[in-house]
């Protein structure tokens, strides 16, 4: 199977003629080859966005928001294939594809469907005889880096919002989850969106995604990443003085108090512990709970979670997946190893899992770990992991969990698990996380910005701030008086 480019309407193979394999976590396998795209490629998918751009921001804010209807209708005709798609190419359960993934991919079109519609600008009427007013225009061609542990999901989540605000956009997904990305690429064909309006070039980060982000003719990107690769992209683009939206990584603070509904808060920390094998940048990885409940928390977290069995992610029964490569596999599997020199209990797991099925006994498996005995100071708890790797802390006092929880680099997500009011909105108050939850995990509004502070990224997407993000405003003042003064 071969993974081609999507270039002016057209599906097509790398203009270089190279290809990077592309294996099946669950089982190790290699199943397709990749585009590895190249200048040539880039140029081709430029030339055919300017050509098109003209006509697109022209075309009226109804017709646009048609043709992304009609791509979100066809993500749930064909959303079994299309889990079954991520599943493979992820390694994360086709269960877990299936409700979340892939749903909210075309949710994402939906939204931003009626977004175009509804969006406005601002009006200022001054009392010396003259008004202002916004006018909202699209760049002209962004680019939307996407990537590997929610691929179609956060796709969609830039690709939408810059169609609906009518810019051309030159996509690059992740080359470790690309499956899906080419899938849309057959549907937007399907639905007749115009030739060079969306281009999806697939290749590395460090190669045609990097010459993306120095292109000349780009000068907007969105980015969605790790942080390191974010400081990179912001290195690039600064002296070019390029828009930037860089969603990066996070190392967030789970805090139970006492008072909590003790049901709802195990089972939600569980799940934002190692929900998608903890591969979310909103996971919950440091758990911090009040110390008269520590014992009672910790005995109970650890027996859950050395209970999630790993398996076939294409059996629904299954719970946890594969990571989404053996380099990262390795990675974790560094990071626990960390933990342990730091003098880490190991509560549960802490190791490669070796999955009885036949099919993936070569597959990528880390078993759900639980870590406590380390303190807020040391690395596991302070450099990000990204995978099912949890460590649970003891607090007295509310000020000493604040500091706890805002003691890193990161400040993207935050839940807060008390059913004192008073003291939850202290909290979020004080929490320096971009999102807070209180008494809930991942509960997303599309209206509302979404992004981090300090090294967690730049900017915020969602809702009305993707469609600003992705517009540049302009403000026209005119005077009424006849003497024009």
């Amino acid at each position: 199977m071969k993974i081609l480019n999507y270039i002016d309407g057209r599906l097509c193979e790398p203009a270089g003629g190279s290809w990077l394999d592309n294996p099946e976590p669950a089982t190790g396998a290699i199943y397709s080859q990749i585009a590895d795209s190249d200048d040539a490629d880039l140029d081709t998918a430029l030339a055919a966005a300017n050509r098109v751009f003209p006509a697109w921001c022209q075309t009226p804010a109804e017709q646009r928001s048609r043709h992304l209807l009609r791509i979100a209708d066809l993500i749930e005709r064909d959303a079994d294939s299309l889990a079954t798609d991520e599943s493979r190419d992820t390694g994360k359960p086709v269960s877990l594809a299936a409700r979340v993934d892939i749903p909210r991919a075309s949710d994402n079109f939906r939204f931003f469907a009626a977004a175009a519609t509804q969006f406005f600008s601002e009006s200022h009427a001054m009392e010396s005889g003259a008004i202002n007013y916004t006018l909202r225009q699209p760049h002209g061609v962004v680019a939307c880096i996407s990537p590997w542990n929610l691929p179609l999901y956060l796709l969609s989540w830039k690709i939408a919002p810059a169609l609906a605000a009518g810019n051309c956009v030159i996509a690059k997904p992740s080359e470790v989850t690309p499956l899906t990305a080419y899938r849309l690429s057959e549907l937007c064909i399907e639905a007749g969106l115009p030739a060079g309006v969306l281009n999806i070039l697939h290749g590395t980060g460090p190669g045609i995604g990097q010459k993306i982000v120095d292109h000349d003719q780009i000068r907007t990107i969105s980015f969605t990443g790790g942080t390191a690769t974010g400081k990179k992209i912001a290195a690039s683009a600064a002296p070019k003085f390029k828009k930037l939206s860089l969603e990066l990584g996070g190392k967030n603070p789970t805090i139970v108090f006492a008072d909590c509904n003790w049901d709802a808060m195990m089972k939600t920390s569980l799940r934002a512990a190692f929900a998608n094998q903890g591969q979310i940048c909103l996971c919950g990885s440091r758990i911090l709970v009040e110390k008269s409940i520590y014992d009672r928390f910790r005995e109970e977290f650890v027996r859950r979670a050395a209970q999630i069995m790993c398996g076939d992610p294409m059996e629904k029964s299954t719970q946890h997946g594969a990571v989404a490569s053996e380099a990262h596999m390795n990675k974790v599997l560094a990071c626990i190893d960390i933990a342990r020199e730091e003098g880490g209990n190991i509560l549960c797991g802490g190791q490669r899992v070796i999955v009885e099925s036949e099919r993936c006994r070569d597959g990528w498996f880390i078993a759900p770990t639980v870590i406590d005995g380390l303190g807020p100071e040391c690395r596991t708890n302070q450099e990000e992991i990204f995978g099912p790797v949890a460590t649970i802390m003891p607090f007295e006092s509310e000020d000493e969990a604040i500091t706890i929880a805002n003691n890193t680099n990161y400040g993207l997500a935050a839940s807060v698990w008390s059913n004192d009011v008073s003291r939850c909105h202290r909290i979020a108050n004080d929490l320096q996380s971009g999102l807070i939850w209180i008494n809930t995990w991942l509960m997303r509004d599309l209206r509302t910005p979404m992004g981090g502070m300090k090294h967690s990224g730049v900017g915020r997407e969602g809702g009305f701030e993707a469609m600003r993000f992705f517009t540049e405003p302009k403000n026209v003042c005119i005077a009424y008086k006849k003497d024009g003064s």
